[in-house]
């Protein structure tokens, strides 16, 4: 599975208790994405639609490469009485953190994110991440969210900055989504993590290369940061322990074929990795 459901799977593989609140179509795919969720122990308040099948996506791969994409999706908005049914279930929560997955299938866009963000209980941890590829979609729609966690592109294509450096890239989308927290992803290259605007000062930002040892697939390695760092910020309040964690749970995912949930002893065991091959504690330097 993949999009909202893995990133809702990561999330119960780390210790939480997680519902979720999607959209499906009225056809197989749609009771098998409900009766995955049910095997990973995730409450799931689905509406089904009966005008647009649920998102399917498939990659075809030869000797491991991804030679095409054919996906199955209907991206036009959702209907009025879709919304307030989402907006109504959300209102009512009592979720510690609400994380917006957004892959933009219909139920995120301008007309849309207002509301959804406004029905939000007062008090939970918000959190936003973008994932439009190959889509349009724009994470400065997700504004005065406690983490956000686009990608280098995504930050790019929000502002139409093809030339910035980095440090101004981040320092620009903070002080435009006005989030408390922004992790920038840079692919291989690893995060930055900003917590103030102002970029130049180096208190401000942080970067941290990536953890991957042996990279076999990297697609889903943002749905694990996204997870990870939003349960250690929940739980810390801690940007840095965050990031760490949030990068070491995507390296973890690269390291799979496949998008799976990542569990705590996989992160327990990349940890250990490290330690051994920075021979931490050796006393003999």
């Amino acid at each position: 599975m993949v999009g909202a459901g893995i990133v809702a799977a990561h999330l119960k593989a780390a210790g939480a208790n997680v519902s979720i609140l999607t959209i499906v179509g009225e056809d197989a795919l749609g009771e098998f994405a409900k009766l995955q969720l049910d095997a990973w122990g995730i409450s799931a308040h689905v509406i089904v639609d009966k005008e647009r099948p649920t998102v399917n996506k498939n990659a075809i791969v030869v000797d491991d490469y991804r030679l095409l994409k054919v996906d199955v999706v209907d991206n036009r908005s959702i209907s009025d009485l879709h919304l307030k049914s989402i907006c109504d279930y959300l209102s009512l929560s009592k979720a510690d953190a609400v994380v917006f997955s957004d892959f933009r299938h219909g139920i995120f866009n301008k007309n849309t994110i207002q509301a959804l963000t406004g029905a939000i209980p007062k008090g939970s941890f918000k959190v936003a991440d973008s994932q439009v590829a190959s889509r349009w979609g724009n994470i400065l729609e997700f504004t005065g969210f406690d983490l956000i966690t686009p990608n280098e592109r995504e930050a790019r294509f929000s502002l139409g900055d093809q030339d910035s450096g980095i440090r101004s890239l981040v320092a620009q989308i903070y002080y435009e989504s006005k989030c408390k927290v922004l992790i920038l992803k840079l692919g291989s290259k690893g995060i930055i993590t900003c917590t103030n605007e102002d970029a130049s000062t180096l208190d401000s930002y942080f970067v941290m290369d990536s953890f991957v040892e042996n990279i076999i697939d990297p697609v889903g390695a943002g749905d694990a940061l996204l997870a990870y760092s939003t349960l250690a910020m929940k739980r810390t309040g801690n940007p840095v322990i965050a990031s760490i964690l949030g990068n070491l749970a995507a390296a973890c995912e690269c390291e799979y074929d496949g998008n799976h949930p990542v569990l705590p002893k996989d992160l327990l065991r990349k940890i250990d990795l490290i330690e051994e091959e920075s021979n931490f504690g050796d006393s003999q330097l």
